[in-house]
């Protein structure tokens, strides 16, 4: 395991007198979306009327915040948030785009939900279906304390109104991009939790991102089996 993050950098790099030739197999493209079956769904508000603040007044005030205020967040500010980070944005052609990019428009990232205090929606872990823009319950009951211990015990996690929870299929990446996918997959989190941050901002809410976490553990609470899908990001949210 030693040097193996700088292993990876180096021989992963494009150079332009090797870089691969390689056509890809439409048949095995991996899905886009992922969906439960036999869940119990929550439709989320679809038209906000919720009022933002301007993108140069988000972008002064976005800060980390470690603690909350004990209100509960309401499923309109739930469903915003959700759009802002990685919901369908426009379609256009044919094809459907999110308000997050995405290295080949692949979207490997999944969003699940860890539910400590939302109004009128149950305690529990849930999946994100984009596609419908639409909740997937997947455990119901106060799970708090587990999901804090998954973030290596941190507190917020168990305090905060919301955790954003981020896996990655990896395969929707490697499929076109090989080995050179995990750059892009780590990317594609990042630009989603950002636009979380400034979508919470812009409505007088907190984040705090968390790449902290024990993998396996937090693998095993969601039901991932930590090789073709696995948790590599989180962010609690809530009332400032």
């Amino acid at each position: 395991m030693k040097n193996i993050g700088d292993k990876f950098q180096q021989e992963t790099k494009y150079f332009p007198s090797k870089m691969e030739e390689r056509s890809l197999d439409w048949n095995s493209k991996p899905p886009i979306y992922k969906e439960y079956k036999n869940v119990k769904v929550i439709e989320l508000p679809q038209n906000f009327s919720i009022g933002t603040k301007s993108i140069s007044e988000v972008l002064k005030e976005r800060k980390s915040h470690r603690s909350f205020e004990p209100d509960h967040l309401t499923l309109e500010q739930l469903s915003f948030l959700l759009w802002a980070s990685t919901g369908v944005q426009r379609k256009e052609m044919g094809h459907v785009f999110r308000t997050a990019p995405s290295a080949g428009a692949l979207y490997p990232i999944e969003t699940y939900l860890a539910i400590n205090n939302v109004k009128n929606l149950p305690q529990g872990l849930y999946h994100y279906s984009v596609k419908n823009h639409s909740l997937e319950l997947l455990k119901e009951g106060n799970l708090s304390d587990a999901v804090a211990f998954s973030a290596l015990g941190q507190q917020m996690c168990a305090e905060s109104p919301v955790v954003f929870v981020w896996s990655a299929i990896f395969e929707r990446s490697k499929w076109k991009y090989s080995q050179r996918a995990y750059r892009y997959i780590y990317l594609d989190a990042g630009h989603i939790a950002e636009n979380l941050a400034l979508a919470a901002t812009s409505i007088e809410l907190g984040t705090c991102q968390i790449a902290a976490l024990y993998d396996d553990t937090a693998n095993e609470l969601f039901g991932l089996d930590g090789q073709e899908e696995s948790i590599i990001y989180m962010s609690v949210v809530g009332g400032i």
